[in-house]
């Protein structure tokens, strides 16, 4: 069962007075006493309310801005091709219908159930995407309670029954390790990203899977939180082992921890791909500006944002085939992968 929004007609009821007047209080157009005025904005607190013009979203009407918290610290948010080329994708389809993008950074998703509820409530936004979903995640519940229009981006089995659109990371997990497989690797490392989120444990567990069918030469994977630091520091512990342990092969989630590793690599005096392949996941321009170019998992980033924000559009009027998974990412062979170095 969903919560009504919260209208001016609400606040007036509340305040004992005519929706006209909550007009004049909140455009501050005189024509009120003072504690009339009060009276009118502590209504409005207590239902959760404010007024916003540019966001008409009720049925038949314009939906003139859509939500989307990412839960990422901003220095790495702005280093992140993933993040840019999606909110790139999802711009494409707003633009086209003349709607704005409300893009906020919380610390966690507890934060953003509340921001979803202060949006929705205060008329602010016509829906929301939402991203990085965690087990048990905390925004199902309020969405759904509150009716809010979304599109979780994430696998089903994560997002609550709500509409999903998602890549198939097991199945790319599953062709990546394949192809290193295949050039001869046995020992083939992986450095996941922030282990709490959904989608890194279905890779976690799919690369696990995947690499042990290999043998029992070993397989580790190191959880970090995408960034270019935490990948050399991985990198770093990874080849630091005895040669007859190191991997002589190591996929990444992202394009940043594997060009990070690339420069450890080098720094440790190890030959890329003749001593240790590398592979990232996310690919990107920077994955192609590397020497050597970096082997990649590669998935249309902006067309799975455009794919996202035209959902939400089919969400809000009812229209459309609903959840659905994007094309999954294809392996793209580069420099930086080649079989596996001889024993001496």
């Amino acid at each position: 069962m969903t919560t009504p929004r919260v209208t001016i007609k609400d606040v007036a009821a509340l305040a004992g007075v005519s929706k006209g007047a909550v007009s004049l209080a909140f455009n501050h157009k005189p024509g009120l006493s003072e504690p009339t005025r009060e009276r009118i904005f502590r209504a409005a607190r207590e239902l959760g309310w404010a007024p916003n013009p540019t966001a008409r979203t009720l049925a038949g009407s314009r939906v003139d801005v859509v939500g989307l918290a990412v839960c990422r610290p901003a220095r790495l948010l702005g280093l992140e091709p993933f993040y840019m080329e999606f909110v790139s994708g999802v711009e494409s389809v707003l633009t086209e219908r003349s709607c704005s993008l409300l893009l906020r950074l919380v610390r966690s998703a507890e934060e953003e159930a509340g921001l979803l509820e202060s949006w929705w409530r205060g008329r602010r936004i016509g829906g929301s995407i939402l991203v990085d979903f965690r087990a048990g995640d905390p925004r199902v519940e309020p969405v759904r309670r509150l009716g809010i229009p979304v599109v979780a981006v994430g696998h089903p089995s994560l997002t609550g029954g709500l509409t999903s659109v998602w890549t198939d990371d097991a199945t790319a997990v599953r062709e990546a390790v394949g192809y290193l497989a295949a050039l001869g690797h046995r020992r083939i490392a992986r450095v996941g990203g922030a282990a709490a989120l959904g989608h890194t444990s279905i890779r976690t567990a799919a690369f696990d899977a995947a690499a042990r069918a290999l043998g029992p030469a070993g397989v580790r994977q190191i959880a970090t939180d995408f960034s270019g630091d935490a990948g050399a520091r991985a990198t770093r512990s990874l080849l630091s082992a005895a040669p007859a342990d190191r991997p002589t092969a190591v996929v990444y989630d992202n394009d940043i921890m594997a060009v990070a590793g690339l420069a450890v690599a080098a720094e440790m005096g190890l030959r890329v791909p003749a001593d240790v392949s590398l592979l990232a996941w996310d690919d990107s321009q920077l994955c192609r500006l590397t020497h050597p170019t970096l082997s990649a998992m590669s998935h249309d980033v902006h067309g799975f944002g455009a794919d996202v924000a035209r959902t939400l559009f089919d969400v809000i009027t009812g229209d459309g085939a609903g959840s659905h998974p994007v094309p999954t990412p294809v392996l793209t062979p580069r420099g930086s992968t080649a079989p596996p170095p001889v024993p001496v």
